[in-house]
């Protein structure tokens, strides 16, 4: 990609080269997991309900109120999380990890 922009943008192609590392990053993870590691739609999910949430209370009395509010949801978020089926399997990741026995309670802590 970073070739065919050379010619007519040359400071994106340099940009491009720079952190070709960074960018290909994800293909160091399992091939399983990829379509997760591209997809951002939990998170957009949870801003979605934070926003509909927030508009619901219309005008906060003042900024801790915000973040209680905004905290609690996203404690409670996490516990569902928790509980849900893994989003990735730990046992996927032995096989690119340092130490191969993965653990959900060592990912806990």
């Amino acid at each position: 990609v970073a070739d065919q922009l050379r010619e007519k943008y040359p400071k994106i192609a340099t940009l491009m080269d720079g952190c070709e590392d960074e960018v290909l990053a994800h293909m160091a993870f399992p091939k399983a997991h990829r379509q997760q590691l591209h997809s951002t739609n939990p998170l957009e999910r949870l801003n979605a309900e934070i926003k509909r949430r927030t508009d619901v209370v219309g005008i906060f009395p003042n900024d801790p109120a915000i973040t209680r509010l905004v905290g609690a949801m996203l404690l409670e978020q996490n516990d569902e999380w928790c509980l849900q089926r893994r989003y990735m399997q730990l046992e996927a990741f032995e096989a690119v990890s340092d130490n191969p026995q993965a653990k959900l309670s060592a990912v806990i802590n």
